[in-house]
């Protein structure tokens, strides 16, 4: 399992993602699910991946062997005209590696799912940001539904919900998503550091922060530690239940 993040704000694009991959208690490793491609003032686009490792693999090599070699390997995301048309040719990858691998039934098209977030800017249009399915097809982020979630999604939604502002500043955004992750890690075995993040500016086409946030970061042990005592400071200020047959 693993757990990643795409969210669109009003100055750019945020994303986030973990590294851990398993296949049992005893079979932990770690893996890079987030991918980015740049022509540097002309187009970024980046991609995070979930679901069977091979299946997500495959497609990252596919699609980065055809952007060293377009005229030979064509179609390339880095030669399409629009982000819809990346997100497209993701899906059709995609589904082209789960057909490829899959022998009979739909149990066995399960076996080598996954779903991805694909986002970023192409010159002459605006930001988009894209979920897509194992079955190639995808929908597109907006005002109404800003962020995407892949992967262990249930434990980080709430605070995404409960906290998400659109205004928000970069920083903002990273400490936000951190408490969401934190709060999936503590929940979930399968889901774990280090989380990589990368953050794009609207229409600086070259991307902008990224890092990789490690076992006892600093910053992050502060969010970690930090959000649990405010919970448990806000849940004491709530007032307690009363039974109706009490005084």
């Amino acid at each position: 399992m693993t757990y990643c993040v795409g969210m669109r704000l009003e100055r750019g694009l945020v994303f986030m993602s973990d590294t851990r991959t398993n296949a049992g208690l005893d079979n932990i490793a770690t893996a890079r699910k987030m991918h980015t491609w740049q022509t540097p003032g002309e187009r970024v686009i980046t991609m995070m991946t979930a679901g069977n490792l091979a299946t997500t693999q495959a497609v990252v090599g596919i699609l980065d062997e055809r952007t060293k070699a377009p005229a030979d390997r064509a179609p390339s995301i880095l030669e399409a005209p629009s982000m819809f048309q990346v997100a497209r040719e993701v899906g059709r990858t995609l589904r082209e590696v789960i057909n490829d691998n899959v022998t009979a039934g739909p149990e066995a098209a399960a076996a080598f799912g996954a779903t991805m977030i694909v986002g970023g800017q192409i010159a002459g249009s605006p930001p988009r940001l894209f979920l897509i399915y194992p079955e190639g097809n995808f929908i597109e982020a907006s005002d109404d539904n800003p962020f995407f979630q892949i992967g262990e999604t249930k434990y980080g939604k709430p605070i995404l919900v409960r906290a998400y502002d659109p205004q928000m500043s970069f920083e903002q955004a990273i400490k936000l998503l951190l408490v969401s992750f934190d709060s999936t890690i503590k929940s979930n075995l399968s889901v774990g550091l280090p989380i990589d993040y990368v953050i794009y500016q609207n229409d600086s086409f070259v991307w902008g922060k990224q890092a990789r946030i490690r076992d006892g970061d600093p910053y992050y042990s502060t969010v970690s530690s930090g959000w649990g005592e405010a919970l448990q400071s806000a849940f004491a200020q709530l007032p307690d239940f009363r039974f109706d047959d009490e005084p």
